[in-house]
Protein backbone atom coordinates (compact mmCIF):
# COMPACT_ATOMS: atom_id res chain seq x y z
CA UNK A 1 0.00 0.00 0.00
CA UNK A 2 1.25 3.28 -0.58
CA UNK A 3 3.15 5.07 2.30
CA UNK A 4 1.77 7.97 4.00
CA UNK A 5 3.28 11.26 2.69
CA UNK A 6 6.77 12.87 4.00
CA UNK A 7 7.38 16.39 3.14
CA UNK A 8 10.48 17.92 4.10
CA UNK A 9 11.36 21.67 4.13
CA UNK A 10 14.84 22.66 3.34
CA UNK A 11 15.70 25.91 4.26
CA UNK A 12 19.39 26.00 3.00
CA UNK A 13 20.99 28.87 3.72
CA UNK A 14 18.09 31.59 4.26
CA UNK A 15 15.18 32.24 7.21
CA UNK A 16 16.52 34.98 9.99
CA UNK A 17 14.77 34.23 13.30
CA UNK A 18 11.54 36.90 12.92
CA UNK A 19 11.14 35.08 9.69
CA UNK A 20 11.07 31.93 10.77
CA UNK A 21 8.67 33.24 13.88
CA UNK A 22 6.54 34.58 10.87
CA UNK A 23 6.82 31.22 8.98
CA UNK A 24 5.04 29.72 11.70
CA UNK A 25 2.39 32.16 12.51
CA UNK A 26 1.35 31.97 8.95
CA UNK A 27 2.19 27.91 9.14
CA UNK A 28 -0.79 27.73 11.75
CA UNK A 29 -3.57 29.02 9.38
CA UNK A 30 -2.70 27.10 6.45
CA UNK A 31 -1.56 23.39 7.74
CA UNK A 32 -2.92 20.34 6.68
CA UNK A 33 -3.33 18.06 10.15
CA UNK A 34 -0.70 16.37 10.96
CA UNK A 35 -2.53 12.68 11.02
CA UNK A 36 -2.55 13.03 7.30
CA UNK A 37 1.48 13.56 6.86
CA UNK A 38 5.04 13.42 8.05
CA UNK A 39 6.26 16.91 7.80
CA UNK A 40 9.61 17.90 8.94
CA UNK A 41 11.18 21.68 8.29
CA UNK A 42 15.33 21.85 8.02
CA UNK A 43 16.09 25.50 9.13
CA UNK A 44 20.00 26.99 9.16
CA UNK A 45 21.11 26.29 12.72
CA UNK A 46 20.85 30.01 13.97
CA UNK A 47 16.73 29.45 13.66
CA UNK A 48 16.68 25.89 15.32
CA UNK A 49 15.84 27.14 18.34
CA UNK A 50 13.03 29.79 17.12
CA UNK A 51 11.73 26.50 15.14
CA UNK A 52 11.54 24.04 18.15
CA UNK A 53 9.55 26.52 20.20
CA UNK A 54 7.11 27.42 17.34
CA UNK A 55 6.73 24.35 16.09
CA UNK A 56 5.64 22.68 19.20
CA UNK A 57 1.65 21.13 18.77
CA UNK A 58 1.98 21.85 15.01
CA UNK A 59 2.84 18.50 13.49
CA UNK A 60 6.01 19.54 12.03
CA UNK A 61 9.05 17.79 13.03
CA UNK A 62 12.66 19.12 13.55
CA UNK A 63 15.39 18.24 11.31
CA UNK A 64 19.17 19.72 10.71
CA UNK A 65 20.96 20.17 7.23
CA UNK A 66 24.41 18.89 7.93
CA UNK A 67 26.27 17.62 10.97
CA UNK A 68 29.95 17.23 11.63
CA UNK A 69 31.03 12.96 12.66
CA UNK A 70 32.67 13.94 15.94
CA UNK A 71 30.83 14.24 19.06
CA UNK A 72 32.94 17.49 20.46
CA UNK A 73 36.49 18.72 20.06
CA UNK A 74 38.38 21.25 18.25
CA UNK A 75 36.17 21.21 14.89
CA UNK A 76 36.02 25.17 14.71
CA UNK A 77 32.24 25.79 12.88
CA UNK A 78 31.09 22.72 13.05
CA UNK A 79 27.82 21.46 14.86
CA UNK A 80 27.72 17.29 16.27
CA UNK A 81 24.68 15.52 16.30
CA UNK A 82 24.52 15.71 20.10
CA UNK A 83 23.96 19.40 19.54
CA UNK A 84 21.29 18.89 17.29
CA UNK A 85 19.52 16.35 19.06
CA UNK A 86 19.52 18.84 22.04
CA UNK A 87 18.28 22.04 19.67
CA UNK A 88 15.12 19.54 19.08
CA UNK A 89 15.92 18.13 15.48
CA UNK A 90 15.23 14.58 15.21
CA UNK A 91 15.80 14.27 10.98
CA UNK A 92 18.99 15.32 9.50
CA UNK A 93 20.04 15.43 5.97
CA UNK A 94 23.23 14.24 4.90
CA UNK A 95 25.31 14.37 1.74
CA UNK A 96 23.22 16.96 -0.27
CA UNK A 97 24.73 17.93 -3.67
CA UNK A 98 25.14 21.30 -2.84
CA UNK A 99 27.49 19.46 0.37
CA UNK A 100 29.40 17.60 -2.09
CA UNK A 101 29.54 20.73 -4.89
CA UNK A 102 30.66 23.10 -2.71
CA UNK A 103 31.85 21.78 0.64
CA UNK A 104 33.97 18.49 -0.35
CA UNK A 105 31.80 15.90 0.22
CA UNK A 106 32.27 12.46 -0.44
CA UNK A 107 30.57 9.06 -0.32
CA UNK A 108 33.39 8.34 2.77
CA UNK A 109 32.03 11.24 4.53
CA UNK A 110 28.87 10.95 4.05
CA UNK A 111 29.05 7.71 5.43
CA UNK A 112 30.68 8.94 8.63
CA UNK A 113 28.06 11.27 9.26
CA UNK A 114 25.46 8.94 8.65
CA UNK A 115 27.01 7.00 11.93
CA UNK A 116 27.33 9.99 13.64
CA UNK A 117 23.50 10.92 13.39
CA UNK A 118 22.59 7.32 14.43
CA UNK A 119 24.72 7.41 17.40
CA UNK A 120 23.08 10.52 18.20
CA UNK A 121 19.59 9.09 18.01
CA UNK A 122 18.56 11.12 14.51
CA UNK A 123 17.21 10.13 11.72
CA UNK A 124 19.27 10.40 8.41
CA UNK A 125 17.72 11.68 5.23
CA UNK A 126 20.76 9.94 2.72
CA UNK A 127 20.97 12.55 -0.28
CA UNK A 128 21.88 11.03 -3.85
CA UNK A 129 21.73 12.25 -7.59
CA UNK A 130 23.68 13.01 -10.90
CA UNK A 131 24.73 16.13 -12.93
CA UNK A 132 23.23 17.19 -15.55
CA UNK A 133 26.38 16.05 -18.14
CA UNK A 134 25.90 12.71 -16.20
CA UNK A 135 22.34 12.05 -17.22
CA UNK A 136 23.49 12.92 -20.82
CA UNK A 137 26.25 10.90 -20.81
CA UNK A 138 23.46 7.85 -19.67
CA UNK A 139 25.20 7.51 -16.05
CA UNK A 140 22.54 8.22 -14.30
CA UNK A 141 21.66 4.89 -12.31
CA UNK A 142 25.78 4.27 -12.58
CA UNK A 143 26.34 7.34 -10.22
CA UNK A 144 23.24 6.81 -8.16
CA UNK A 145 24.36 3.03 -7.19
CA UNK A 146 27.89 4.10 -6.65
CA UNK A 147 26.63 7.15 -3.77
CA UNK A 148 24.39 4.13 -2.12
CA UNK A 149 26.97 1.82 -2.20
CA UNK A 150 29.96 4.59 -0.75
CA UNK A 151 27.72 6.13 1.87
CA UNK A 152 25.79 2.86 3.32
CA UNK A 153 28.60 0.60 3.63
CA UNK A 154 29.19 -0.64 6.88
CA UNK A 155 25.77 -0.53 8.17
CA UNK A 156 23.38 -3.63 8.92
CA UNK A 157 20.19 -3.89 6.80
CA UNK A 158 18.36 -3.47 10.18
CA UNK A 159 20.13 0.31 10.31
CA UNK A 160 19.38 0.89 6.47
CA UNK A 161 15.94 0.02 7.23
CA UNK A 162 15.27 3.40 8.85
CA UNK A 163 17.18 5.69 6.86
CA UNK A 164 15.32 8.22 4.65
CA UNK A 165 17.06 8.79 1.30
CA UNK A 166 15.88 11.08 -1.31
CA UNK A 167 16.45 11.52 -4.86
CA UNK A 168 17.42 15.19 -5.85
CA UNK A 169 18.84 15.45 -9.90
CA UNK A 170 21.68 18.02 -9.22
CA UNK A 171 20.10 19.75 -12.81
CA UNK A 172 16.62 20.06 -11.52
CA UNK A 173 17.84 21.95 -7.58
CA UNK A 174 16.50 25.22 -7.58
CA UNK A 175 16.70 25.61 -11.84
CA UNK A 176 13.21 25.32 -12.31
CA UNK A 177 13.97 22.41 -13.72
CA UNK A 178 11.94 19.52 -12.63
CA UNK A 179 12.45 15.77 -13.95
CA UNK A 180 8.93 14.32 -15.04
CA UNK A 181 7.40 11.72 -13.09
CA UNK A 182 8.91 8.90 -15.10
CA UNK A 183 12.59 10.03 -14.83
CA UNK A 184 11.92 10.29 -11.54
CA UNK A 185 9.94 6.97 -10.82
CA UNK A 186 12.92 5.49 -13.10
CA UNK A 187 15.77 6.12 -10.41
CA UNK A 188 13.59 5.60 -7.24
CA UNK A 189 12.60 2.27 -8.86
CA UNK A 190 16.66 1.59 -8.77
CA UNK A 191 17.10 2.52 -5.42
CA UNK A 192 14.27 0.43 -4.23
CA UNK A 193 15.93 -2.33 -6.05
CA UNK A 194 19.19 -1.74 -5.19
CA UNK A 195 18.17 -1.54 -1.62
CA UNK A 196 16.13 -4.76 -1.92
CA UNK A 197 18.82 -6.35 -2.84
CA UNK A 198 21.07 -4.91 0.59
CA UNK A 199 17.64 -5.50 3.13
CA UNK A 200 15.22 -7.78 1.34
CA UNK A 201 12.22 -6.83 -0.99
CA UNK A 202 9.86 -6.21 2.24
CA UNK A 203 12.18 -3.97 4.11
CA UNK A 204 13.34 -2.07 1.14
CA UNK A 205 9.26 -1.91 0.53
CA UNK A 206 9.17 0.30 4.17
CA UNK A 207 11.94 2.70 2.85
CA UNK A 208 10.47 6.38 2.04
CA UNK A 209 12.55 7.73 -0.80
CA UNK A 210 11.85 11.43 -1.38
CA UNK A 211 12.16 13.09 -4.45
CA UNK A 212 13.84 16.93 -4.51
CA UNK A 213 14.62 19.11 -7.36
CA UNK A 214 12.02 22.11 -7.97
CA UNK A 215 8.87 20.64 -6.29
CA UNK A 216 5.92 22.84 -6.44
CA UNK A 217 2.34 22.49 -6.07
CA UNK A 218 1.62 22.03 -9.79
CA UNK A 219 4.05 19.08 -9.77
CA UNK A 220 3.70 17.39 -6.86
CA UNK A 221 0.34 15.73 -7.00
CA UNK A 222 1.68 13.63 -10.20
CA UNK A 223 4.88 12.85 -8.98
CA UNK A 224 3.68 11.69 -5.59
CA UNK A 225 0.97 9.02 -7.71
CA UNK A 226 4.23 7.27 -9.00
CA UNK A 227 4.43 4.30 -6.88
CA UNK A 228 8.13 4.69 -5.42
CA UNK A 229 7.81 8.02 -4.74
CA UNK A 230 7.06 8.52 -0.54
CA UNK A 231 7.24 12.23 -0.87
CA UNK A 232 9.50 15.34 -1.06
CA UNK A 233 12.90 17.13 0.03
CA UNK A 234 11.30 21.02 -1.24
CA UNK A 235 13.86 23.28 -1.02
CA UNK A 236 12.64 27.18 -2.60
CA UNK A 237 8.81 26.35 -2.38
CA UNK A 238 9.29 25.76 1.48
CA UNK A 239 10.68 28.96 2.37
CA UNK A 240 7.11 30.35 2.70
CA UNK A 241 4.60 28.39 4.41
CA UNK A 242 1.69 28.62 2.10
CA UNK A 243 3.35 26.83 -1.16
CA UNK A 244 4.74 24.21 1.32
CA UNK A 245 1.24 23.68 2.36
CA UNK A 246 0.21 23.32 -1.13
CA UNK A 247 2.22 20.61 -1.53
CA UNK A 248 1.60 18.84 1.44
CA UNK A 249 -1.96 19.07 0.81
CA UNK A 250 -1.72 17.81 -3.03
CA UNK A 251 0.87 14.90 -1.90
CA UNK A 252 -2.41 14.01 0.30
CA UNK A 253 -4.83 14.37 -2.17
CA UNK A 254 -2.29 11.61 -4.59
CA UNK A 255 -1.88 9.32 -1.37
CA UNK A 256 -5.92 8.80 -1.33
CA UNK A 257 -6.51 8.95 -4.62
CA UNK A 258 -3.91 5.84 -4.45
CA UNK A 259 -5.29 4.04 -1.52
CA UNK A 260 -8.92 4.48 -2.24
Amino acid sequence: MKKRPFVAGNWKMNMTVPMTRAWFEEWLRLSPGPEDAEMVVCPPYTSLWEAARRSTGTGIWLGAQNLYWEEAGAFTGEVSGPMLADAGCRYVIIGHSERRQYFGETEATVQKRIAAAIRAGLRPIVCVGETLPQREAGQTLEVIQAQLEGGLSGFTGETIGGFIFAYEPVWAIGTGRTATPEQAQEVHQAVRGRLAQKIGKPAAGCVIILYGGSVKPSNAYDLFRKPDIDGFLVGGASLEAAPFAEIVKESIRAYYKEVN
